[in-house]
């Protein structure tokens, strides 16, 4: 029996996310990658045992890092404002870092293996989340809403923010790099925005 290299496997889960971002489910396949590596198609096997396992644990250990970075240095007790501003913060340094990772985990999660893969990735981060809310509405420092609306009016321009970055230009063509000025003229409004 063939035994497990840990650089070959990192190799496997770097030209895999560039093969997700590049050519999509479509584009992908165990083959492919593995021409991509270098490697047998067999050697793959020894890390996967099928293309929905690769996909799911890569999905999975993307999930777990985006959402551990998210709560560093952030406390579920924090007050609302400084909070808000670290996950944004959070967000932004972990987007800003790894691009490719970013790109790959949104396709994932909107595939057949989106669900499974937030469900192992997202529930210490779901739980701190909620005591966040809930704090904070508890504390008056947030207006009681539905957590579709709370996520969308805290969270929507981050990530339109972000999706402009990635793109490199703002609606219309315009170029378009993320900045301070930017992120916190946005943060400033859904502060007020979310205030009771």
């Amino acid at each position: 029996m063939r035994t497990r290299n840990a650089d070959k496997e990192k190799l496997v889960i770097e030209k895999a996310i560039e093969l997700i971002v590049s050519d999509g489910f479509e584009g992908f396949s165990m083959n492919k990658l593995a021409r991509l590596c270098n490697i047998s198609v067999a050697t793959l096997y020894i890390y996967y045992q099928h293309k929905d396992d690769l996909i799911t644990k890569i999905g999975s250990e993307i999930g777990t890092a985006f959402f551990a970075h998210t709560l560093k240095d952030f406390s579920a007790d924090m007050p609302f404002p400084q909070g808000l501003r670290k996950q944004w913060e959070n967000r932004i340094s972990f987007s800003l870092q790894h691009p490719k990772i970013v790109a790959c985990f949104e396709i994932i999660r909107h595939s057949p293996h989106g669900e499974q893969i937030l469900q192992t990735a997202v529930s210490p981060f779901k739980q701190i989340m909620a005591d966040f809310f809930t704090n904070a509405v508890d504390n008056k420092e947030l207006q009681p809403l539905p957590i579709e609306v709370f996520w969308s009016v805290a969270y929507g321009p981050l990530y339109s923010l972000l999706r402009f970055h990635s793109e490199g230009k703002s609606m219309g063509g315009k170029p378009f790099s993320l900045t301070d000025d930017y992120t916190n003229q946005a943060l400033e409004l859904v502060l007020k925005a979310l205030k009771p």
